[in-house]
């Protein structure tokens, strides 16, 4: 019966995380605070057999997704940096002594 409930609880905790709309409103570190902690919890589940390790594997899945996540966010960033630099060199090039207009 546990192992229902565990398998359940993460199958709608993935499906809530990975609909369209709920990329809008959750950040990527939790997002990935939640698929880890819900497969941190299932896993501390089925290794421990008691609810304490569900517990126990919850919280470790829980950072380790937030982090994961966080360094998400700050590849994208940087990528999405890289790429206005790129735009904004070539822009000059182009335009030479005039101001870049974005």
């Amino acid at each position: 019966m546990k192992k229902i409930i565990a398998f359940s609880g993460l199958a709608l905790t993935l499906m809530f995380a990975a609909s369209p709309k709920a990329e809008a409103q959750i950040s990527k570190q939790g997002k990935g605070a939640i698929i880890g902690g819900a497969g941190g919890a299932v896993a501390g589940g089925l290794i421990g057999k008691s609810v304490g390790g569900a517990v126990i594997g919850g919280a470790i899945g829980a950072g380790g997704g937030y982090i994961i996540g966080n360094e998400a966010r700050k590849r994208e960033e940087k990528r999405k940096r890289q790429a206005y630099l790129r735009r904004r060199a070539a822009w000059k090039r182009a335009h030479p002594g005039k101001a870049y207009p974005y």
